[in-house]
């Protein structure tokens, strides 16, 4: 397949030998192809017709926020996928990826000169809703937007699963694994508020790189021992007193395989029945806290402790959210993906349902000959790695149509 240059611009720099830049099909179909994953992923689980209002709060929903009816000054309200398309389509909107237990706002008393078309009677707020900065198109520590024209620096932005604000890996205190290498991240100041999680660091986190100061611009990634002083915060958080601990091997929960999976999750645990809390024992080892975030591997939820007491503290923390491994953004996505493949229609079956008899016969026939001939036309050229031009595909279609008119009219009936 060929990219030809817009009518009446030059062809290139090179003058009038220089070649037109050319892609070939293949690339073209996975790009495409994994386009259309993602855009399945993130918004499979969301309704494209229908408001999500009458659902209450969504567990976790693909979100917008509208700048033309909610700028900066206003109150900030968060609308969902149906109505950025029916209510808000010619506005300016910020993608806000998903949230959880969210509301639609879409026409409430935030909105002071806009109805909702889809479901104009809601209620004047959503009290349930929590909102920052993203939803003026403003992310991370430093509160600039994404992307950011003004930020010349290449960098991943990464959610913290706790407060869903969005972050610059340079920003997060601490320098992020590999992007395979890790499933989910605490920012720094849900650590401080969740403290509690640094206990289980140690034996459920991944490891973040070390760079030193003098060498980050050279990108060198050194591993750096711990300083005296976070030894020192290490015998201060356990209480142990002795200089000499030998490291003990993590309790036999941790090495638990797990047996949840992306398509699949367990049920929340709602009451432990292990006598003995997981964390206190984590608790009495040796562990520090960082000013920095954390990085977690996938199924770490499913080994924090859900006895009476740390169900208590995660609702007083309100993050009881941490012990349900569907409310992974992964979890949402793979079901998304798999609700997207069982609803998709094929055009041609819809198609087909509209015809009588007849139709139908000669509209396969049409389509199988169309199919076969194309898949021998197009295997030519994947076999000799040759590009597939826009008059190779002109010279498919044409000899086509000859070939079919030549069989038409070999096909003549009469009626005696």
């Amino acid at each position: 397949m060929e990219a030809a240059a817009p009518e009446g611009a030059e062809p290139g720099s090179g003058g009038s030998g220089a070649e037109e830049p050319v892609v070939s099909l293949a690339e073209v179909l996975a790009e495409n192809e994994e386009l259309e994953k993602e855009a399945r992923a993130v918004l499979g689980g969301s309704d494209h017709e229908r408001c999500s209002y009458s659902q209450g709060a969504v567990k976790r929903q693909a979100l917008y926020a509208c700048s033309t009816c909610t700028p900066p000054g206003a109150e900030p309200a968060g609308i969902c996928l149906a109505c950025s398309y029916e209510c808000h389509g010619t506005h300016r909107l910020f993608e806000l990826y998903t949230k959880r237990n969210f509301r639609c706002d879409c026409g409430n008393s935030k909105f002071k000169n806009l109805q909702c078309k889809l479901l104009p009677e809601k209620g004047k707020v959503n009290s349930g809703n929590k909102y920052n900065d993203n939803f003026y198109g403003l992310y991370c520590t430093c509160k600039r937007p994404y992307p950011d024209p003004e930020d010349e620096i290449p960098d991943e932005m990464i959610q913290c699963i706790v407060c869903e604000d969005w972050f610059h890996g340079r920003h997060l205190g601490a320098v992020p694994p590999e992007s395979g290498d890790f499933h989910e991240m605490v920012c720094q100041a849900c650590m401080k508020r969740c403290h509690f999680l640094w206990a289980y660091a140690p034996q459920l986190a991944v490891p973040p790189l070390t760079k030193a100061n003098s060498l980050e611009d050279e990108g060198i990634v050194l591993k750096v021992e711990e300083s005296e002083e976070q030894k020192k915060e290490i015998k201060k958080e356990s209480g142990v007193e002795h200089h000499d601990t030998k490291e003990e091997k993590p309790s036999e929960q941790f090495n638990e395989p797990s047996t949840s999976s992306g398509s699949a999750c367990p049920e929340v645990v709602t009451k432990s029945e292990e006598p003995v809390c997981k964390l206190k024992e984590l608790q009495s080892k040796p562990f520090v806290k960082k000013d920095s975030a954390t990085f977690w591997p996938s199924n770490w939820r499913s080994k924090l402790c859900a006895c009476e007491d740390c169900l208590k503290m995660y609702s007083e923390l309100e993050v009881q959210f941490l012990t349900d491994e569907c409310d992974t953004v992964l979890a949402y996505e793979n079901k998304g993906t798999s609700d997207q493949e069982t609803e998709r229609r094929d055009p041609l079956m819809d198609t087909l349902n509209s015809m009588n008899r007849v139709q139908q016969v000669e509209l396969i026939c049409e389509y199988n000959d169309l199919k076969t001939e194309l898949t021998d036309y197009l295997r030519r050229f994947a076999d000799e790695g040759t590009v597939v031009k826009r008059e190779d595909i002109q010279h498919f279609f044409e000899e086509f149509q000859s070939r079919k008119r030549r069989r038409t009219n070999r096909m003549q009936y009469y009626c005696s």
